[in-house]
């Protein structure tokens, strides 16, 4: 009885391995402001998000709140073009945070986690259809975009320049007096290429990218106009850097 158990016990852990390493990280964005006090509990939640591998946690500031009295230092109009372009796939009347969208293809209120964690489970459990991956020769950085069906619209290949912590002091607006710390802020959003479903390659300046302050960056292939993303891969630029520096 001991022995069966044992062996049960084993292949039990087995496959719980088995299965952690099948799954593919989820893309997981939040929309959120300096400016909205009810967003704090939603950045919180998105900093235990990003300590995940099994989720690519990303946070982008909106400004659209700014009239509120305070100017969001991180805040983008491009941040803000993409939550409206999401609200505009997903049938909803209006952008608001904290919001977060789920691949691309699911949205909740970002402080409600149980609605949250279902989307991430949810999406978690099928494989994206474009593989992503990176690769560093330590000058270069070149991004591999597998072949796959080709899409009716090319779709857009981005590049999101995140920073891993970004520390505010927000003294006023609706959060005046707290000092706040952002996880995986994105500083930018680029497009780097089209995909019409060939596999392609792309190479990336890596030494450029790290004067201007690349901390992490995420590749996103994904449907235009806010459609569901096709592929994701992610690289920390700086434990790279560390791992490449000659032992003292």
């Amino acid at each position: 009885m001991l022995l069966r158990l044992v062996i049960a016990l084993a292949l039990g852990l087995s496959l719980a391995s088995a299965a952690r390493a099948d799954t593919r990280p989820v893309v997981v964005e939040l929309f959120t402001s300096q400016g909205c006090s009810s967003c704090p509990r939603a950045d919180a939640y998105l900093r235990e998000l990003a300590g995940r591998d099994d989720v690519i946690a990303l946070s982008f500031a909106v400004d659209y709140w700014d009239f509120l009295g305070w100017k969001d230092t991180l805040a983008s109009p491009a941040f803000t073009k993409r939550q409206r372009a999401y609200a505009k796939t997903l049938g909803l009347s209006g952008v608001y945070t904290p919001q977060i969208v789920v691949d691309g293809v699911a949205e909740g209120v970002g402080s409600r986690r149980a609605e949250i964690e279902e989307h991430i489970a949810e999406q978690g459990a099928t494989p994206l259809p474009v593989p992503l991956h990176f690769t560093d020769d330590g000058t270069a950085l070149t991004l591999h975009v597998g072949a796959g069906a080709k899409p009716e619209r090319a779709a857009t290949l981005w590049l999101v320049r995140y920073a891993k912590e970004e520390t505010v002091e927000i003294r006023r607006g609706e959060n005046r007096g707290k000092t706040m710390t952002y996880t995986h802020a994105v500083r930018g959003l680029m497009p780097v290429g089209m995909w019409d479903g060939s596999a392609t390659t792309v190479t990336l300046p890596k030494t450029e990218m790290l004067m201007q302050g690349y901390e992490g960056c995420v590749a996103l292939l994904q449907m235009r106009d806010g459609g569901p993303i096709l592929g994701a891969a992610r690289i920390d630029l700086a434990a790279a850097v560390e791992a490449e520096a000659p032992a003292r």
